[in-house]
């Protein structure tokens, strides 16, 4: 069995991979997802839907990972990355898309049960994303 640690590896694997069903089978079928600035979604269908959303507005790729863990809660692990992307469509009320890239700090932290993740919540700089959309003003 996999250990929160090579869970969360292969989920961000199959995040980088652009690989959808290997990401969601990382998952625990009632998995807790807290959207950064959000709600929460719970099960798999939820994350496949947010999934294909996401996949349709922006195109990214995790760099600078770094995974903590700590002994006394072996199955929680922080994650610390750069998030770069393009954003391709529109999405609700957002700046226009038009190609624009980026690149945000971010955070997420897992919870994992018998090898598969049961929370991913996530956390990034909206505001900051905002400007790295928008036109620059002088």
């Amino acid at each position: 069995m996999r250990t929160a640690l090579q869970a969360v590896e292969t989920y961000f694997a199959a995040f980088n991979a652009h690989d959808a069903d290997a990401l969601l089978a990382t998952l625990h079928p009632n998995v807790i997802h807290d959207i950064n600035e959000g709600g929460q979604e719970v099960g798999i269908d939820a994350v496949r839907a947010f999934k294909a959303h996401m996949d349709r507005c922006y195109r990214e790729h995790i760099s600078d990972l770094v995974l903590l863990t700590h002994p006394d809660h072996p199955t929680r692990v922080a994650a610390e990355f750069t998030c770069s992307g393009e954003y391709l469509a529109t999405d609700g009320g957002l700046p226009p898309a038009t190609g624009q890239t980026y690149s945000i700090p971010a955070a997420a932290f897992f919870e994992v049960k018998d090898g598969h993740i049961t929370r991913v919540t996530s956390y990034y700089n909206l505001k900051g994303w905002v400007q790295a959309v928008s036109p620059a003003t002088d």
